[in-house]
């Protein structure tokens, strides 16, 4: 489940807030020149970046799908119970957001056994979930289908309560960026759905996330898909003991500049395990920030790629965030362990 970078570092998942403060370069440092050459250098520079919008754009509008209706909101039903002898996050029964904890989540061997528990859970439940993707399927039902296999294995469905969100899976259909609420709108022939699942299992969380394909989907949206997938990856293969964090979203970018399409800032990656959100907060648009990972270290990584705009709308209700053009959106997420030469992949199955 994403968390705005958009927000105080206190407010993990509020939508709405100040954009981080950002720094220039000064222009009379670069290379040594004169200010009077690098304005000049400055200009050319600003022609060729708008020359390549207008490249960007004009691609982007011969390779979209054909449109359909713009997404609706539909019928939310009641919540879901869960049983009492499951053990509850402690944020459930507030409608307040959690504090985003500020201490990396770095575990022993039987922290790291919990987190391989949770996670393994998760990943089987998304799969599960992803067998529910065709034509006519409400997303509502894959709701309950999905509270259902949690609790049956002594589980928490972590999105359940967590500031007041009133569903146990996120379900983001077409244009929809994340945190989509399940409804009563039926899945229809072309859509794309990213289902996110979180399990809380014996105090910690996994937590992950796939878009799937539903009936005939259009060959564009199938590349935004495949290419989604594959930044992920990518981002992965180069996590480590001892790497910067910001690899994570030069490489993201690199790979999605090449089919031309956008990398959302908003919403990042984020440490997880015995807290649902905590810090470090993973990028995956190019930055500078700091921060190296660590052994032992539990995070996600969960890019999401648009055909169009980067920005976004939140609906009403809070939660639901779609791109603010219109265009389709796909997102994959995993939650991946450090190791000295590389990373476990936690929610693989």
């Amino acid at each position: 489940m994403a968390i705005s970078a958009y927000t105080p570092l206190k407010s993990p998942s509020s939508f709405h807030g100040d954009s981080l403060p950002t720094s220039l370069p000064s222009f009379s440092l670069l290379h040594g020149r004169s200010r009077k050459g690098v304005v000049v250098f400055a200009r050319r520079l600003k022609g060729l970046e708008e020359a390549m919008k207008i490249k960007r754009e004009r691609e982007l509008q011969a390779t979209k799908p054909k449109r359909g209706p713009p997404l609706r909101r539909g019928r939310v039903s009641p919540t879901l119970p869960v049983p009492d002898h499951i053990l509850k996050p402690p944020y459930v029964g507030s409608l307040q957001l959690p504090e985003l904890s500020r201490d990396y989540q770095i575990h022993d061997s039987d922290g790291i056994a919990r987190m391989r528990e949770a996670c393994q859970l998760a990943a089987r439940v998304l799969d599960y979930a992803g067998t529910l993707v065709r034509p006519s399927v409400t997303t509502d039902e894959i709701d309950k289908a999905v509270h259902q296999m949690i609790v049956d294995n002594g589980a928490y469905p972590s999105p359940l309560g967590y500031g007041g969100f009133p569903k146990s899976v996120c379900t983001s259909v077409n244009e929809c960026m994340c945190h989509g609420i399940p409804d009563s709108r039926q899945l229809q022939d072309g859509d794309i759905i990213n289902i996110d699942v979180t399990v809380y299992l014996n105090g910690y969380h996994g937590d992950t996330s796939k878009t799937y394909l539903c009936g005939n989907v259009s060959e564009p949206l199938k590349q935004l898909v495949k290419v989604t997938e594959e930044c992920l990856e990518k981002g992965i293969a180069l996590c480590k003991d001892g790497a910067s964090f910001n690899k994570i979203g030069k490489r993201i970018s690199e790979h999605a500049e090449k089919y031309n399409y956008g990398v959302v800032e908003r919403f990042v990656g984020h440490g997880v395990g015995s807290v649902f959100h905590s810090e470090p907060i993973i990028y995956h648009h190019k930055n500078d920030y700091p921060g190296q990972m660590v052994e032992g270290m539990t995070f996600t990584i969960e890019p999401i790629l648009t055909m169009g705009s980067i920005e976004c709308i939140t609906w009403g209700d809070n939660w639901t965030t779609v791109t603010a053009d219109g265009s389709p959106a796909a997102q994959f997420e995993h939650s991946i362990l450090i190791t000295r030469t590389g990373a476990e992949i936690l929610t693989r199955c």
